[in-house]
């Protein structure tokens, strides 16, 4: 059996073609500001997304909000599975998404604060 890919776009447009091979690890994330503001995304390299976050070099919704506190995640073996619990979330009101967030993380601190060391 061939190894299946599917493709991700990020806010630029940009594609990413990703393996579905149970071997990877791939997330759905959200993100705060402090301020109210709310953003839900997947990656499959969490921790160079928030760098990209935290130094503004993604375009778009979470640069214009200043949108760089991973709040939560949570991890997939699969694309799909992460590309189907981000969609699934956004379509949440936002009173449960802050209800997801309160039982990983029921201080909404920043989980990536100390991820950069420059």
């Amino acid at each position: 059996m061939g190894e299946a890919s599917i493709h991700i776009f990020d806010q630029n447009g940009s594609k990413e073609a990703v393996s579905t091979k149970a071997e990877s690890t791939y997330y759905m994330y959200i993100l705060g500001n402090g301020r109210g503001a709310l953003y839900v995304g997947v990656t499959n390299d969490l921790e160079r997304r928030l760098y990209e976050h935290k130094r503004k070099q993604v375009d778009g919704f979470t640069r214009r909000y200043a949108i760089d506190q991973l709040l939560y995640f949570q991890e997939f073996p699969l694309a799909q599975e992460a590309i189907d619990a981000e969609k699934r979330i956004k379509g949440w009101t936002r009173k449960k998404k802050l209800g997801l967030i309160r039982e990983m993380n029921p201080t909404f601190e920043d989980l990536s604060k100390d991820w950069l060391t420059d």
